[in-house]
């Protein structure tokens, strides 16, 4: 396969990961603020910062206001990393690599940004904003969908998924990091009733909540919530399942090509810490340093995976 075309089938979905990632950093948001009606202007500066498109807000904004943030991050067109222009991007990639695809995800995918073109064309009022997440969300299952379902378990299938697990994995260490040193007020709420209900609704924007109840009883901790996130391969979208996928799918492309790459090293080194650490190592030396060094790491990955396969040739 041509490099240029594994690039654009990898961000591809990336970019679609990224949308559906920033709906569910609104949903998380918006649940918190309401728990915190005396706090929501930081709760939602605390969101913008998150997705790293403070100054950008701040370009057109003077305040963080609920109702702004939401619209800033779900259907403004100067924002490029909004909702709207990820969904737009992606759509733009897969009409690049149309001939790679079945027709089913690129309907999919078209199918995606027309909805969501007529969907936010205007702004959104709070009492519409569940509604609204719900559709982005529906809309990215069913890309996901038709990628399972139809595409080849080839090369094309191999970038694709890489782009997927490499941006849910930024995405979920992003939200626990917001989620420990942002939105946490002070350390005295540590174990507290607020502080549970803040890390309840970070396992439901990762849609994640049934599962963790039905693992350990509704015992909520914070402890056992990080440790399910970062540590527990069960969950699809906790960064040793990412990794888990990441390596397995490097792997298939280094049978296929017959060569491996420093990338592949580089995976298996990220990989190797989930099986050796553990949550409590993790949490003693320190929960945001470590999340802190994997956004590097992974961030790192992804442009080694870019330079190997010549995705820009």
């Amino acid at each position: 396969m041509l490099g240029r075309t594994a690039g654009q089938i990898f961000w591809m979905h990336r970019y679609l990961e990224r949308s559906e990632y920033n709906a569910r950093l609104v949903d998380a948001g918006f649940r918190i603020a309401l728990t915190r009606t005396d706090a929501a202007a930081e709760e939602w500066a605390s969101l913008v910062a998150t997705s790293g498109v403070r100054d950008q807000y701040l370009e057109r904004y003077d305040t963080f206001d609920g109702a702004n943030v939401i619209n800033f991050l779900i259907r403004d067109t100067s924002n490029p990393s909004s909702v709207i222009s990820m969904v737009k991007s992606a759509r733009e990639n897969a009409r690049h690599v149309r001939a790679s695809l079945t027709r089913e995800v690129w309907e999919a995918v078209n199918n995606c940004w027309m909805t969501l073109q007529k969907l936010l064309a205007r702004p959104i009022r709070e009492a519409e904003l569940p509604g609204v997440l719900d559709v982005i969300r529906k809309q990215s299952a069913q890309g996901r969908g038709a990628l399972h379902g139809t595409m080849l378990r080839n090369d094309i299938f191999d970038f694709a998924r890489l782009g997927t697990f490499l941006e849910r994995a930024d995405n979920t260490a992003r939200i626990l990091d917001v989620k420990y040193y942002v939105l946490l007020p002070s350390a005295s709420f540590v174990g507290s009733s607020l502080d549970n209900v803040q890390w309840e609704t970070i396992l439901r924007s990762v849609s994640a909540m049934r599962s963790y109840r039905w693992l350990h009883r509704g015992n909520a901790t914070p402890l056992g919530i990080a440790d399910f996130l970062i540590m527990d391969g069960r969950l699809p979208r906790s960064l040793a399942f990412c990794y888990e996928k990441i390596v397995d799918n490097l792997g298939y492309l280094a049978k296929d090509y017959g060569e491996r790459h420093p990338c592949h090293e580089l995976a298996a080194d990220i990989r190797r810490q989930f099986h050796e650490e553990t949550i409590e190592t993790l949490f003693d030396a320190g929960l945001h340093e470590f999340l802190v060094r994997f956004l590097r790491e992974n961030a790192a990955l992804g442009a080694q995976i870019e330079k190997d396969y010549r995705f820009h040739e």
